[in-house]
């Protein structure tokens, strides 16, 4: 899936499936299965029928030949918000591999929001990352993924290790985002056509936005003013891009546009899982 690596390393697999439903106006949680450190807990309703469901990985760090593997259904008309209580860490690799793959999808007139914490690569690992978003023609979809090369706050330079991270945005089976990132060397932090020299990268989704909501998050600012912002529109997906020094900058900017077009998209008002204010 999104052509990531399938060759088996000796570690740790963890699998999550997930699948909610309609039931009385409520979205439920119908099907949790998991394999190893990958689980739920109990999901919450702080906004009446929006499940809010936090998936946790209680080792936390991920070390090479490690294996997360997420797969998540929302079906017809479910309304659903997935985060993570905390940073995924990976390690420093002596040459494996150590893989995330997230593959989400939405049915008709179901909404999807998809807030996961920062993945923090630490020097000398070895990554692949892959997330494929899955769409129905009315389905709905808001979600961010930011990258943390290095230790920035401790002056640690991702310049030893790899990553590949993939995220693709399919509708009705087309692909609307192809992104791919790969950095193999220090060079690729600091070039023109890499990160510049940022060691946080970041992107932010949301379907059903036009050329007016385009304007209005171009408006924002980033709480860094080194970092570079830049929004764009691809039929009706907005895909905001940031590069900068902070996970939480890129997460503060991120948050500003959720709830900016919250409202406009599904109809409901920003409500933050209460496990971000922690």
């Amino acid at each position: 899936m999104a052509g990531i690596d399938t060759t088996p390393d000796e570690g740790w697999h963890a699998s999550l499936h997930l699948e909610y439903i309609l039931r009385n106006d409520r979205t439920v949680l119908a099907r949790n299965r998991h394999h190893g450190p990958l689980v739920v807990q109990r999901p919450l309703y702080p906004e009446g029928g929006v499940c809010h469901t936090y998936i946790l990985h209680p080792p936390s760090g991920v070390v090479g030949g490690d294996r997360l593997e997420i797969n998540i259904l929302a079906k017809q008309d479910t309304a659903t918000l997935i985060t993570t209580p905390g940073a995924t860490k990976f390690y420093r690799s002596t040459g494996k591999k150590a893989i995330q793959e997230q593959n989400i999808r939405v049915d008709d007139g179901a909404i999807l929001e998809w807030f996961p914490q920062d993945n923090i690569l630490f020097p000398g690992a070895n990554v692949e990352t892959s997330t494929t978003v899955d769409l129905a023609p009315t389905a709905k979809f808001i979600g961010w993924e930011i990258l943390c090369l290095g230790l920035p706050v401790n002056g640690q330079i991702f310049n030893t290790g790899q990553l590949k991270a993939n995220l693709i945005i399919r509708r009705h089976e087309t692909p609307v985002l192809i992104d791919r990132l790969r950095v193999t060397s220090e060079k690729d932090l600091n070039c023109c056509t890499g990160l510049r020299g940022f060691p946080v990268v970041a992107t932010f989704i949301a379907t059903d936005c036009n050329a007016e909501t385009i304007e209005t998050t171009r408006n924002l600012t980033a709480y860094e003013n080194e970092s570079l912002y830049g929004v764009t529109l691809m039929e009706d997906l907005l895909v905001a891009r940031y590069l900068g020094h902070s996970t939480f900058a890129a997460q503060a900017l991120f948050t500003q546009i959720w709830r900016l077009l919250r409202p406009e998209i599904i109809n409901k008002d920003a409500c933050p899982p209460r496990i971000w204010a922690t």
